[in-house]
């Protein structure tokens, strides 16, 4: 995870991360990155700033062509725990039990993270199965 102070510019925060996502892609080559879509709440400006972060990721998904993948929390939700609105430490037991872990995956973005990464995983298949 890569840390940046609040005080500092937003371009150079985004920069963080955008660079981040380039020295993952470069190290691990992977065939896709998932993201969970944005979800806006009352903060305004808090959905801003997801988005901008989210907009960082993708740039460096294409500069590394890397296809980006995008499901609702939702639909990742619905996919792991077979409930849509499955709150945060059903997804936490989920994950563990999907992946064999001992533990839930902590902090619980952890899990959510996974969880996409498992969303993603499964989608190609049952996209199959239903046409």
């Amino acid at each position: 995870m890569w840390r940046t102070a609040s005080r500092e510019r937003p371009e150079l925060r985004l920069k963080v991360i955008s660079d981040g996502v380039d020295d993952l892609i470069d190290r691990h080559s992977p065939d896709a990155v998932a993201l969970e879509e944005s979800f806006v709440g009352a903060d305004a400006r808090i959905a801003l700033s997801v988005g901008q972060a989210r907009g960082a990721v993708l740039v460096a998904c294409a500069r590394g062509g890397v296809e980006a993948a995008e499901y609702s929390p939702n639909r990742v939700k619905q996919m792991i725990c077979g409930y849509g609105h499955a709150d945060k430490t059903q997804v936490q037991r989920m994950v563990k039990v999907v992946l064999g872990l001992a533990e839930p995956p902590h902090p619980n973005h952890a899990a959510d993270a996974l969880a996409v990464a498992i969303c993603h995983a499964l989608a190609p298949p049952l996209l199959k199965v239903v046409g």
